[in-house]
């Protein structure tokens, strides 16, 4: 008996009495806009994401707000806390709530594919550590990229990388010496350039995969559409499972010089089974 409560001790903690992926449940979310019905689910990946979005729509805090951003080819954002009974020629995008949640970027996982449900922010020079806001999110509707695109892209990013980390130490990578440096070459000036430029080759190299084009990627920016220049830089917390085609539809209506739709498109959402 008492060997039998082990064993069914370690069963449990070992997850073996579990059904199949019951610890991977995601959490389901219906978007009811009058243009059609998206669903999505959310990441286990990224919790503060998915409990902070859970928590808003148990609250009913997204009922009857409006996509009041929305770019052909690229996305829909929505959740301006002031978006609801506003006026048309009013201003959007700037309503947030009081607080904001930490960034929870899980790169190169989580990209933006086409269908990725994303956080929306504040720029950098505001926000360095790219925290989300609080109840504003996007969906990508994107675009198809070729291999020529997604290369140039590729360098563009190893190359602001390289000159980031390189500038920060303040060398190049010409300041390493050589293993057949003369004696004089080897200076207190000229070893301490050598110990910094070896530091940003190694953060240099440890940090590539951050910008680097994954194969999958890759497939599925030429073969399905996205925004890859936005990847890194916003938390991805989750993807459409149903629906794309209403993102798709809402992101080709037609909108004024701040990308806001000319009628309003409000949203009602709600937590769903599968």
């Amino acid at each position: 008996m008492k060997k039998a409560a082990i064993l069914l001790t370690f069963a449990l903690l070992t997850g073996l009495c579990l059904p199949a992926g019951a610890q991977e449940k995601e959490t389901l979310v219906l978007i009811e806009t009058n243009m059609g019905k998206i669903k999505v689910k959310l990441y286990n990946e990224t919790p503060r994401h998915r409990d902070n979005f859970i928590k808003l729509v148990k609250e009913g805090a997204y009922t009857d707000l409006l996509f009041h951003r929305v770019i052909k080819l690229f996305m829909i954002q929505g959740g301006d806390v002031t978006s609801k009974d506003a006026p048309m020629d009013k201003h959007l995008g700037d309503g947030e709530l009081d607080y904001t949640v930490p960034a929870e970027i899980v790169f190169p996982k989580y990209f933006h594919k086409r269908g990725a449900l994303c956080a929306a922010r504040t720029g950098d020079d505001v926000n360095p550590e790219k925290a989300s806001s609080a109840s504003q999110y996007y969906i990508v509707t994107g675009k198809f990229y070729t291999d020529h695109e997604l290369d140039k892209m590729e360098k563009e990013r190893t190359s602001k990388l390289h000159a980031e980390i390189f500038g920060k130490y303040d060398v190049s990578e010409g300041d390493t010496l050589k293993v057949y440096a003369r004696a004089e070459e080897r200076t207190p000036e000229a070893l301490e350039k050598d110990s910094l430029a070896r530091l940003a080759l190694n953060e240099y190299r440890s940090r590539l995969p951050e910008v680097l084009i994954t194969p999958e990627q890759r497939e599925a920016y030429k073969i399905q559409g996205g925004a890859p220049h936005l990847d890194g830089n916003y938390t991805v917390f989750g993807e459409v499972v149903d629906g794309i085609k209403t993102a798709e539809k809402i992101s080709m209506t037609e909108t004024n010089e701040d990308d806001c739709p000319l009628k309003n498109i409000r949203m009602k959402l709600k937590i769903v089974e599968k």
